[in-house]
């Protein structure tokens, strides 16, 4: 299976416990890779047969933008199942990255896979 890929999305959301986080948007970064048969779409040269990337990001990013989930682990949950059954992809890797969640360290968050390649 070949492998489509965005990488370093960059979305503001409200997502957090805390009261500030409630109302404060904060960025989350994404970097996501989903298994796409390109093979038809490379024998053809026609954008219907591959899964659009441009689609895909756009639909992330209104999705992630309108969210409010306490946890990443909901978030990136969703964001999971939104790409598998929206775009038919059997299998993804996400890495959700909440950049200075923790002080003194650089990088916090979660990386999941659903689905089979």
């Amino acid at each position: 299976m070949d492998i489509i890929f965005l990488g370093g999305l960059k979305i503001e959301t409200i997502i957090g416990i805390y009261d500030w986080e409630r109302v404060t948007k904060q960025t989350v970064v994404l970097d996501i890779e989903m298994a796409y048969d390109i093979q038809k779409a490379a024998a053809t040269d026609d954008i219907q047969y591959t899964l659009d990337y441009k689609t895909v990001s756009k639909r992330i990013i209104a999705f992630v933008e309108n969210s409010q989930y306490l946890l990443v682990e909901k978030l990136i949950e969703e964001i999971a199942t939104l790409i598998r059954t929206e775009f038919n992809v059997p299998w993804v890797k996400i890495t959700l990255n909440k950049k200075g969640a923790i002080s003194g360290a650089s990088d916090v968050g979660i990386i999941i896979e659903r689905g089979e390649k």
